[in-house]
């Protein structure tokens, strides 16, 4: 069970939001490739970026943020990262950059053909995002509910050779209320990709419960505010994550 830290850019700065409000936010740092380095030295396998402006503009606006997080972290370890990413240039570019995974969300959903042009162009570099509140999936930075379901789309996105899924449940994230374990079971459960479970890391009982159902598919956890406010140790749960499924 892999523990990412989530790094949300807005305006330059290392930020999360309350169920992706933008109004709703808590600033972390001033500095994103101090808070790379800062995850990097505790032992993170993996970062997570978010554009956050990008999500709501619909085209990169925390570019250099995300540049200099890349020379901070080398290739020492795989860094992703979604928001705004709608055409196959940008993807090339945030590749060329040194990114290892592109995270495509609110494009999947909407143009079903851009996700498939990008997994058959850079195959093995595309995961997709599905944002969902009570099995729906959202878009446009959580701002619409779509009538799809989850699952349904997760199997189609599948067949275009998507990486894995990232899997938020939006009425939990930035809430520390708890990961929905059921939810993101029943998704891995569908499917033969790795699903990363995210939205409402409330603590080490979180991690836990997501180790208890490793087997279903479920790779990892994205890490927001609850590494950020205490109320979950990075070093400490990536320890018992490790001990629980044995690396």
């Amino acid at each position: 069970m892999l523990l990412i830290p989530a790094i949300d850019l807005k305006d330059g700065k290392c930020v999360r939001l309350e169920q992706g409000d933008m109004s709703a936010v808590t600033t972390f740092g001033d500095s994103p490739s101090a808070m790379a380095r800062r995850w990097l030295e505790a032992g993170a396998r993996r970062l997570h970026l978010v554009d956050l402006n990008g999500a709501f503009a619909g085209k990169p606006v925390n570019e250099s943020a995300v540049k200099a997080i890349l020379r901070e972290v080398g290739d020492k370890i795989p860094v992703q990262l979604g928001g705004g990413i709608r055409d196959l240039d940008t993807i090339e570019r945030y590749l060329d950059d040194g990114l290892s995974y592109i995270i495509i969300g609110t494009a999947a959903v909407k143009n079903p053909g851009f996700l498939k042009d990008a997994c058959s162009a850079f195959g093995g570099h595309i995961i997709v995002g599905l944002d969902a509140k009570d099995g729906k999936v959202a878009t446009d930075g959580w701002s619409k509910l779509t009538g799809h379901e989850v699952v349904d789309l997760a199997k189609k996105f599948e067949d275009y050779g998507v990486e894995g899924v990232v899997y938020t449940d939006i009425g939990r994230d930035g809430m520390l209320t708890g990961i929905n374990v059921d939810a993101t079971v029943k998704l891995a459960q569908s499917l033969t990709i790795p699903v990363f479970a995210s939205g409402g890391l409330n603590g080490l009982t979180d991690i836990e419960k997501l180790c208890a159902v490793a087997t279903e598919g479920i790779d990892g956890v994205i890490c927001g505010r609850a590494i950020y406010n205490g109320a979950l140790d990075f070093v400490t749960a990536q320890k018992r994550a490790d001990e629980l499924n044995g690396g």
